[in-house]
């Protein structure tokens, strides 16, 4: 059976840094693209950002560019989200998702993606 799980979300204030995990079992790690979604209350689930199969490319939405950084380390199974300069409309939950089709599903909005993770609350105080 396969699992997304995420951690490192928390309470933090505006400037500061957190870095999510998203530890997978029961899948290839090799075999996915790997992304990032959040969603606040009552908004519709937002694209992150997105790393492809073996780390050599990455995509970001266009407010967490130059501030938040993906990556991977197959070897321990797990997808990581460097989160920098937080500003209070970063809040939100963050799910991890594994999608085999590529980094450009991910990217288009993960629609039909093979697992997600179920979340971890990130708030960003002002």
């Amino acid at each position: 059976q396969v699992h997304l799980v995420e951690t490192g979300g928390g309470l933090v204030q505006a400037g500061d840094s957190l870095k999510l995990s998203c530890v997978t079992s029961g899948l290839i790690p090799s075999m996915y693209a790997m992304g990032w979604f959040r969603q606040c209350p009552g908004k519709e689930r937002e694209f992150v950002a997105a790393i492809n199969w073996n780390g050599d490319f990455t995509h970001y939405a266009d407010s967490v560019k130059g501030r938040f950084t993906v990556s991977r380390d197959d070897a321990k199974a797990t997808v990581y989200l460097q989160m920098n300069s937080l500003k209070p409309e970063d809040t939100a939950v963050y799910y991890c998702v594994a999608d085999g089709r590529g980094l450009h599903t991910i990217v288009a909005g993960a629609k039909g993606a093979d697992y997600w993770g179920k979340g971890t609350p990130v708030t960003v105080s002002s």
